[in-house]
């Protein structure tokens, strides 16, 4: 027995079940002006009862200016990307924008794969926390569709980002006033426009006529930290202080310092970045740079309905600047 495939219900369907044009229809699921109520709700449930499904992607190639903004994050596991997420949806919603996510497979490292599904889709402009690949790359794929580079400045890319030198430089020089002289940095992979801690950091020891000692884990995460900084404890000119990249870097070096017999702050002074809510946790305490991830997903969300709306308008550039909490994670060094 032969079998037929059933049609698709198209709008024209709905249209002739209503008795409205197909004009009409687009407008209602567009949520163009001109449809009363009453005539939107019967299309609407015309629709339903048909079995009919908006393809939201077609309808932004037919308008003029697209309606979904495309959200890329590197680890969703890492708190501070949660409150960039909540904060551009924050920003979008009221405008009536969908957001579509992609998150990264890998964890610290390049995804091309992740950003390449967002295009696919036709997203209008993709908001992206954060990007590993070299800035040509970034300037490459903005050619592609509009882009918002988020805790990054990218030259020529419209970029929402906290200031990495300004926040590195007063964790280091609060580890100085201290009274420290031993101070290491754990830090993730070289990428290009991720250095600026790290950078900062050596030119404050340098200046303080010290001997940077620098770390480096194989991704960003909590247990690469754990492993790397394992090196750090075993001799006994040890650090009496270590800045990591990040708060989750931080609980890894805490975590090793424990095993090796070291209490913090009696023993080890310990500072992160991001002051993510794990930071300040009780019994963790940690002494974080605040760079306000939520404040860069709001500004991020902003950002991408201004250049949805003005194609052809001058790069944006917006910098946030951070701010140090002090908390019961440092301490001056033991006699």
């Amino acid at each position: 027995m032969k079998t037929t495939r059933a049609r698709s219900i198209t709008q024209e369907d709905v249209a002739r079940e209503v008795g409205v044009s197909r004009t009409l229809v687009s407008f209602a699921f567009r949520g163009a002006p001109g449809v009363s109520d009453e005539t939107k709700q019967a299309i609407f449930d015309a629709a339903k009862l048909l079995g009919y499904r908006h393809n939201a992607v077609a309808a932004d190639l037919a308008r003029k200016q697209p309606a979904t903004v495309g959200l890329f994050l590197l680890d969703l596991s890492n708190e501070v990307y949660v409150d960039v997420f909540s904060g551009v949806r924050e920003a979008i919603s009221p405008m009536k924008k969908r957001l579509i996510l992609s998150v990264s497979h890998s964890r610290g490292s390049i995804d091309e794969g992740s950003l390449s599904s967002l295009i696919e889709v036709r997203v209008g402009v993709i908001i992206a926390a954060t990007l590993l690949e070299p800035d040509s790359q970034v300037q490459e794929l903005s050619r592609t569709v509009p882009l918002i580079s988020v805790t990054r400045r990218v030259e020529g890319v419209d970029s929402v980002y906290s200031n990495n030198v300004a926040g590195a430089r007063a964790a280091v020089e609060h580890l100085l006033r201290l009274g420290h002289t031993r101070i290491a940095h754990v830090t993730g992979p070289i990428h290009q426009g991720h250095e600026d801690r790290r950078l900062t950091y050596e030119e404050v020891m340098h200046k303080a006529g010290l001997v940077p000692q620098v770390v480096y884990a194989q991704d960003y995460t909590q247990e690469a930290a754990r492993q790397a900084a394992d090196q750090l404890f075993g001799a006994l000119d040890r650090p009496t202080a270590v800045f990591a990249h990040n708060d989750e870097m931080a609980l890894g070096v805490r975590e090793i310092a424990f095993v090796h017999g070291l209490e913090v702050p009696r023993d080890l002074s310990l500072v992160g970045y991001d002051d993510s809510r794990i930071a300040k946790l009780h019994g963790i305490d940690l002494t974080s740079v605040d760079l306000h991830a939520l404040e860069l997903g709001r500004t991020a969300g902003i950002t991408a309905l201004e250049r949805l709306a003005k194609p052809d308008f001058p790069v944006i550039d917006r910098k946030l600047e951070p701010r140090l909490v002090v908390r019961s994670s440092t301490a001056a060094p033991a006699s």
